[in-house]
């Protein structure tokens, strides 16, 4: 309907215009005519005086309708500069709105995403196996735990693996030893989730880490999600250890990006994006500046949209999903106008 509008002003404008010279056109020829006419009664003398005096009429006659299409052009002009200027505002303001629902859309469907990442870590880190595979701290305890770890992989494709460290920070078995080598053994205590989920107060607490490339996991962007695991599986136990989840990001992610709704026209003009909240890019439609660019983001508010240069910019930030409160990302649609 808006776009309709804004069509509209551009189909009037340009009829009127090409009517309007059309007038001026055919005025013009009235005047020459009317010149001619008096050209031709001056010659005939006596007999064309009056014939002279209807030429100088034509002549005025034809003068005043060129003025008055002047006036109107002007008039007219006016009026739709003024119409292709509001049709353009509510383009520019529906399209803004439609782009920051979009927006929206995209930051709730990663929330929930990572709501249900937030509560499967702090359930696997009360099985038995993963408990025992630090209380008893025996090689046959943790291999039961990596092969635990090893079928719920199988069910949940999410995940890149899932590892378990102990206190010392030292992992000691994860879900797919074959495919990553290297956790076996490796020394996490530098690590952002082993530090804070040693020191989250109980088991309805979680960390997660920033989204990373993951040298120990063949290089996949990951986000790890973390908790203590606790003496007993009991919430308020005593900290023996760590389980991290790794979330296998770009899948999921790119899923979401470029799935959201869009026409093939806008798609080609449009990108879709994950910032984090310092408006690094996370995930973008068209593939750029993963985990590498940070977009020059311009919020006002929650949620919103603003123009920068001759592209539209809707963000919208995370909202947050039941107990999962978000951290700070921002879903965007950018989109050439």
């Amino acid at each position: 309907m808006q776009d309709d509008i804004l069509k509209l002003a551009y189909e009037v404008s340009g009829t009127t215009e090409k009517k309007i010279h059309l007038i001026d056109s055919l005025m013009g020829e009235a005047r020459f005519l009317a010149i001619n006419a008096r050209i031709e009664a001056a010659r005939a003398g006596e007999a064309g005086v009056a014939f002279g005096i209807l030429a100088d009429e034509m002549g005025k006659i034809a003068g005043k309708i060129v003025n008055i299409s002047a006036e109107l052009r002007a008039a007219i002009e006016t009026s739709t500069g003024r119409l292709k200027d509001v049709g353009g505002v509510i383009v520019r303001n529906h399209q803004g709105a439609r782009c920051t629902d979009l927006a929206l859309n995209v930051i709730e469907l990663i929330d929930r995403n990572l709501y249900e990442r937030s509560c499967d870590v702090r359930w696997w880190a009360t099985d038995s196996a993963v408990v025992e595979a630090l209380e008893l701290g025996n090689q046959s305890a943790r291999a039961l735990a990596g092969g635990r770890l090893n079928t719920i992989l199988k069910s949940y494709t999410v995940y890149i693996d899932l590892f378990i460290a102990d206190a010392g920070a030292k992992i000691i078995a994860c879900g797919r030893p074959d495919a990553h080598p290297r956790l076996i053994g490796q020394d996490v205590r530098h690590a952002d989730w082993f530090a804070r989920a040693m020191q989250t107060s109980s088991g309805d607490d979680y960390v997660v880490a920033d989204v990373v490339t993951s040298p120990l996991l063949n290089d996949a962007q990951v986000a790890v999600y973390a908790t203590a695991i606790r003496a007993g599986g009991a919430p308020k136990g005593k900290p023996l250890g760590v389980l991290g989840i790794a979330f296998d990001w770009a899948p999921q992610a790119a899923s979401i990006v470029n799935g959201v709704r869009l026409s093939e026209a806008e798609r080609k003009v449009t990108r879709v994006m994950l910032l984090d909240a310092g408006h690094r890019v996370l995930a973008s439609s068209d593939g750029a500046g993963l985990l590498t660019e940070t977009y020059p983001l311009q919020p006002s508010g929650p949620s919103g949209f603003y123009m920068a240069e001759d592209r539209l910019v809707a963000y919208a930030l995370t909202p947050g999903y039941e107990t999962y409160a978000g951290l700070g990302w921002y879903g965007v649609i950018e989109t050439r106008v």
